[in-house]
């Protein structure tokens, strides 16, 4: 085949080749993609538009993952299982650039081929060749059309919205019918970053001025396109990137009415909760302890508030187990935990997550929640509040947490979380917070705000 000769001779481009690399980390090291990707980029110097285009490559071939599987099964004819798992990511990324990005069918198999040809071999161009030839004989409609016929409903929105099933099963339970492919589809569309700027050291106003638009509901947020380092404040540890539902949790709770006192975060990695509570915490005179159980997140959460050691504020970071505290029951007047959880809130900036995991790790994770709530209980002072926040929608890291941990007890009373963020509409399910990006533009951020008994 003269033409694949040619190919052979080409190197494949930077951003397709950074793209691959970061791809192959993800499937077979379980990297994080966006922190893969910002270390490759900086490592090999990329930005402007090869930077987009490297971003945009790997983000959406990590999100529709599972749907460009069911269509190179098709348009190949044989089990995946049957393919190099790297021949399988290069195909991932020839199908996202014919399916779902403006590059013509022809220069994304050319292309593909020249990637494949250079990372795995010769031997496996004209597989990669002719798979892709038949990926581009439909658009991605044609293909989710043909493909989905006789699937029920939640096969049919698996498929079409790139989701595993289970999850499509969760949303349905949460969401009325019609907010159900709305929301789906809000998982595959990549946020803007979104800043926060740290209480007494930076304004909104700094950052609108240096090119940031404004938030949509925080106070200390603002948002931007590109790299968030090219501003000062960000690069002083004056603001930092933290999701506008992040925000809220940590507002609402500095908004609960609590004796005076220091403040506690229970899991603070990586700290972007911690900065904002300590410049909240600092103009009410108090101070903030940090806990995390891994070494290596406890330093994230001290550079997040480097911004305020000049002027002595800055968080007690300690490395510690939230489950088996470090500290005296009962001396905390507002309590932070954000436990770990499945990271279905996070979707939209996760790509990877919903092909990674699946619902037992819903199960897995609950009795560390509960043990984490039940840990920030005890460590709040009479009269104190605990919030327990996760990232995550899912009723069993949600409200089964809160509703079996507060059945075992009679010292604590929840706090109607509404008046908590009055500002915000159609952001509760009972006295709780539970944000959602088709809604608020926000991660789907969890909170119950809980007051512990002065009795």
């Amino acid at each position: 085949m003269p033409g694949l000769a040619r190919h052979r001779r080409r190197k494949p481009d930077r951003a397709r080749r950074l793209a691959f690399d970061v791809l192959r980390a993800v499937s077979a090291e379980s990297a994080y993609a966006n922190l893969a990707l910002s270390a490759l980029l900086a490592e090999r110097d990329l930005d402007g538009r090869d930077a987009a285009f490297a971003t945009e490559l790997l983000a959406g071939t990590c999100r529709w993952q599972g749907t460009y599987d069911t269509i190179i099964a098709a348009a190949a004819g044989r089990e995946l299982g049957s393919l190099q798992p790297a021949v399988l990511d290069l195909l991932r990324l020839g199908a996202h650039q014919i399916l779902a990005m403006r590059v013509p069918a022809h220069a994304a198999v050319s292309a593909t081929v020249d990637l494949a040809t250079a990372t795995v071999g010769g031997r496996v161009a004209g597989l990669v060749n002719a798979v892709l030839r038949g990926v581009a004989a439909d658009r991605l409609d044609g293909w989710l059309d043909r493909l989905s016929e006789g699937l029920d409903p939640f096969d049919r929105l698996a498929l079409c919205t790139a989701h595993p099933r289970w999850i499509v099963e969760t949303y349905a339970e949460l969401l009325p019918a019609d907010e159900l492919e709305v929301a789906l589809a809000t998982d595959n569309v990549s946020p803007q970053v979104s800043l926060a700027v740290r209480p007494g050291l930076a304004s909104v106003t700094e950052l609108l001025a240096a090119g940031a638009s404004p938030g949509r509901h925080s106070p200390f947020a603002a948002r931007i396109s590109g790299n968030p380092a090219q501003l000062a404040a960000v690069r002083d540890g004056r603001a930092g990137v933290q999701d506008e539902g992040s925000q809220l949790v940590a507002w609402a709770l500095a908004r609960a009415a609590a004796p005076e006192g220091a403040w506690l975060d229970l899991c603070a990695g990586p700290g972007g909760k911690t900065a904002l509570l300590t410049g909240l915490a600092a103009a009410e005179g108090s101070r903030v302890v940090a806990a995390d159980v891994v070494p290596h997140r406890a330093r994230l959460v001290a550079a997040a508030s480097r911004g305020y050691a000049v002027g002595g504020s800055e968080p007690l970071v300690v490395v510690a187990d939230g489950t088996q505290p470090a500290w005296r029951r009962g001396c905390f007047s507002r309590v932070l935990a954000d436990v770990p959880c499945s990271g279905l809130g996070a979707l939209r900036r996760r790509p990877e997550a919903r092909w990674r995991r699946g619902p037992d790790v819903v199960e897995r994770l609950h009795p560390l929640q509960r043990a984490l709530l039940t840990s920030a209980i005890e460590a709040a002072a009479p009269g104190g509040v605990a919030c327990y926040a996760t990232c995550s929608p899912h009723p069993r890291e949600t409200v089964a947490v809160v509703t079996e941990t507060l059945a075992e007890r009679d010292d604590v009373e929840v706090i109607e979380a509404q008046p908590l963020l009055p500002e915000l509409s159609d952001a509760t399910v009972g006295p709780y917070l539970q944000l959602w990006p088709h809604r608020q533009g926000t991660d789907a951020m969890f909170a119950a705000f809980l007051s512990k008994s002065d009795r």
